[in-house]
């Protein structure tokens, strides 16, 4: 019943037919597409269906042709998939075969540890002899002794640079006023004084006179001293030794060197 019912049915084998048919009726409807494009662009064209109409079967002239194309670029593609997956089968198939015919060649070395099977056994004399034999022990001796001379004769020289080395003195710098008791005073001879007075550890520096009031100038003289022999007491108490010249001795700046 099926069969027969196929035979009577031409409507997908004759499908063309309609096809052409359908076309047929659209031309005549709208016109073909070169006219209804010259129809367009002449003087007096207006828009309408029959333009609509024109466009769409264009559009789908292009589209046709487009799937062709399309349709053309996938048979590519699925032939060269097709080729790719023979070509790896030859592969995967080939593969094992080289692998089983591959000449070993890990089977080269055991020719090396069979060798010292073959030496002749040592006798215990020579054994005897080998273990009084010491290659490593009297070196290792040696050079432990060396190694400890050397050691000594560096932490020698290290110790004597270190004395020679001079130690680091603590020093500062004083700026005194020393004040005369009058206006009369011989400024001179007070500093001649001041610079007479010689200890261990002092350094007499430059001077100036600085004017104090009603004609009177004071002398400021500065003085470098290593701070573990002499002290600012000690200064004061020397220079106001000169009673005839010097009234007082004030420390107008003190800094650390």
């Amino acid at each position: 019943m099926a069969t027969n019912f196929l035979v009577h049915e031409k409507i997908w084998f004759d499908k063309f037919k309609y096809d052409d048919a359908e076309r047929r009726f659209y031309e005549q409807m709208n016109g073909p597409v070169a006219g209804a494009s010259r129809q367009t662009s002449g003087p007096g064209a207006s828009s309408g269906p029959s333009g609509d109409h024109s466009e769409l079967v264009v559009q789908i002239a292009s589209l046709e042709v487009e799937n062709q194309s399309l349709r053309g670029v996938v048979q590519e593609l699925q032939q060269a998939i097709s080729k790719l997956e023979a070509r790896l089968n030859v592969l995967e198939k080939s593969s094992p075969g080289h692998r089983a015919t591959a000449p070993p060649t890990q089977h080269v070395s055991p020719m090396r540890q069979v060798e010292p099977l073959a030496k002749k056994p040592a006798t215990p004399a020579e054994d005897d002899e080998d273990d009084d034999i010491d290659l490593f022990g009297s070196d290792n001796e040696e050079e432990d002794k060396e190694a400890a001379q050397l050691r000594e004769e560096q932490l020698q020289q290290y110790t004597e640079k270190k004395a020679k080395k001079p130690a680091l003195v603590a020093k500062s710098s004083i700026l005194l006023d020393v004040k005369p008791w009058d206006n009369e005073t011989d400024m001179a001879q007070l500093e001649a004084c001041v610079r007479s007075i010689q200890l261990d550890g002092l350094v007499w520096g430059a001077s100036k006179l600085v004017p104090v009031g009603y004609g009177i100038r004071k002398l400021q003289i500065q003085c470098v001293v290593e701070d573990d022999k002499v002290g600012t007491d000690l200064l004061e108490e020397e220079i106001t030794k000169f009673e005839k010249h010097v009234q007082s001795v004030n420390i107008a700046a003190f800094n650390k060197i």
